[in-house]
C-alpha cells in the first residue's frame, strides 16, 4: 500500500474509533436490539411523548452504527482495489482505489463529528453569551469581533441568529451580546466555545501603535423546554430594568423595556432586550436563566463524572482556550487541543469547524495536550 493510502486508511480508522468510544459500541448495540422490540410493541405509542422518545434514540443510534459498518465496508472494498491495481500494474484502478479512500476519510471526518453530538441537550437550540473583559474600549471591541465571527459562523452552518441582547461599549464594539442560534445540534457544535478568547493586535485605538492583548469570555448554554423543571425562588432574583441600546431597532431604545435578571445564589445574569415589551423580555430572561442553571447542573454532573470541576472564572491571563494573535505573527491556537489557523482573518470570519471538531473529539478521548503559549 502507498504511503498516501496508508495514510488515508489511518484517517478512517482513527475516525471510526472515536466514534466506537463515543457510542460505546457494546452497550450501542445491545441498546439498540432493546429499542428495535420495544418499537414493535403496538403499546408503544399509548404514551406518545415516550414513543417519541424512544423512536428518535433508535433513529440516532441506528444511524451511527449503520454508518460506521459502512464506511468500513467500503474502505475493505476500496483497498483490495488499491491492491489490485498495485498487483497488476494498473495506475488507473489504483488513482480510483486511493481516489474512494481520499474520499471516504473526508465523509469518516464529517461523521465522527456528528457521532460526538450525543448529549443530553446537544441537539437543541442555544445560547451564546460574551462578555467584554477589563481593558476597556480595547477589549470591548475585542467582544464586537467574537460577537461577528460566531454570527458568522453560524450561518455558514445555516443556523437562524438572532440578536437577544446587545450592550453597546462606551466608545466602540460591546460590554456584553447574547446570540440565539437555531438549528439541529446548534449547541452540540457550540458548546465547546465556552471559555476565554484572547486577543493579541497593535491596538487601532492607541496613537503610538503599540501591542495590546485583550480578553473577552464567551458562555454557551442550551435552550430548553418545558418539560424540564428547573426550580427557582422568586426571593433569589434581581430584576432591573433599563433602557436597550445597540442592535435591536429603534423601537426598542424609547423606553425601559430591556430586563436583566441576577440569580444571587450562583451570581449568574441574563438580560434580554429584543422585544419592544417589558414583559416577554422578562419572560425571555427567566428562560434564559433556567437554561444557564440547566447547563450548570449539566456540566456538574459531567465533571463529577470525570472528576473535575471548575466554576467560570476571571476573565484574564490563565483561563484562556484559544488565542488569536494577529501581531507580530499571524496564528490562532486553541489552548485545549493544540489546533492552530495560519489565517486569523478565516477563522474571525466564521471558520472554526477544526477547532470544534477537535475539541468535541477531546471530550471523548479525556486526552489533553501542552500547548507553549508565550505570547
Amino acid at each position: 500500500m502507498r504511503a498516501e493510502g496508508q495514510a488515508q486508511i489511518d484517517r478512517i480508522e482513527a475516525a471510526l474509533a472515536l466514534v466506537r468510544q463515543s457510542l460505546d459500541w457494546d452497550r450501542a448495540l445491545r441498546r439498540l436490539d432493546e429499542l428495535d422490540a420495544r418499537v414493535q410493541d403496538p403499546k408503544l405509542w399509548d404514551d406518545p411523548k415516550q414513543a417519541q422518545a424512544i423512536t428518535q434514540e433508535q433513529k440516532r443510534l441506528e444511524t451511527a452504527i449503520n454508518t460506521v459498518r459502512e464506511i468500513e465496508s467500503e474502505m475493505a472494498d476500496a483497498i483490495e482495489f488499491v491492491e489490485m491495481g498495485e498487483a497488476e500494474g494498473d495506475d488507473e484502478v489504483t488513482r480510483e482505489g486511493l481516489e474512494t479512500l481520499a474520499m471516504l476519510a473526508d465523509r469518516a471526518d464529517r461523521d465522527k463529528v456528528q457521532a460526538l453530538l450525543s448529549g443530553e441537550a446537544d441537539g437543541n437550540d442555544t445560547y451564546v453569551e460574551i462578555h467584554a473583559g477589563a481593558g476597556g474600549t480595547e477589549s470591548q471591541d475585542w467582544a464586537e469581533m467574537l460577537f461577528r465571527m460566531y454570527a458568522r459562523w453560524a450561518e455558514r452552518r445555516g443556523f437562524k441568529v438572532e440578536t437577544v441582547e446587545y450592550q453597546s461599549g462606551d466608545q466602540a464594539g460591546i460590554k456584553s451580546a447574547t446570540l440565539l442560534l437555531k438549528g439541529e445540534n446548534a449547541y452540540g457544535y457550540a458548546k465547546t466555545e465556552s471559555g476565554v478568547h484572547r486577543l493579541v493586535r497593535i491596538s487601532p485605538y492607541d496613537s503610538s501603535a503599540r501591542r495590546h492583548t485583550s480578553f473577552s469570555s464567551v458562555w454557551v448554554y442550551p435552550v430548553i423546554d418545558d418539560d424540564i423543571d428547573i426550580e427557582i425562588n422568586p426571593a433569589d432574583l434581581k430584576i432591573d430594568t433599563y433602557r436597550a441600546s445597540g442592535a435591536g431597532g429603534q423601537h426598542v431604545n424609547t423606553t425601559d423595556s430591556a430586563v436583566r435578571i441576577t440569580h444571587q445564589p450562583t451570581g449568574i445574569v441574563v438580560a434580554s432586550q429584543n422585544d419592544r415589551s417589558q414583559h416577554k423580555n422578562k419572560a425571555t430572561a427567566m428562560n434564559m436563566l433556567k437554561a444557564r442553571l440547566f447547563e450548570r447542573e449539566m456540566a456538574e454532573r459531567e465533571a463529577a463524572a470525570s472528576g473535575e470541576y471548575q466554576e467560570k472564572s476571571e476573565i484574564g491571563w490563565g483561563h484562556q482556550i484559544r488565542s488569536y494573535v494577529l501581531q507580530p505573527y499571524q496564528m490562532v491556537k486553541d489552548l485545549r487541543t493544540g489546533v492552530t489557523s495560519p489565517t486569523p482573518d478565516d477563522v474571525l470570519d466564521g471558520a472554526l469547524d477544526p477547532f470544534i471538531s477537535a475539541a468535541l473529539a477531546q471530550r471523548v478521548t479525556g486526552e489533553t495536550v501542552e500547548v507553549e503559549d508565550t505570547e
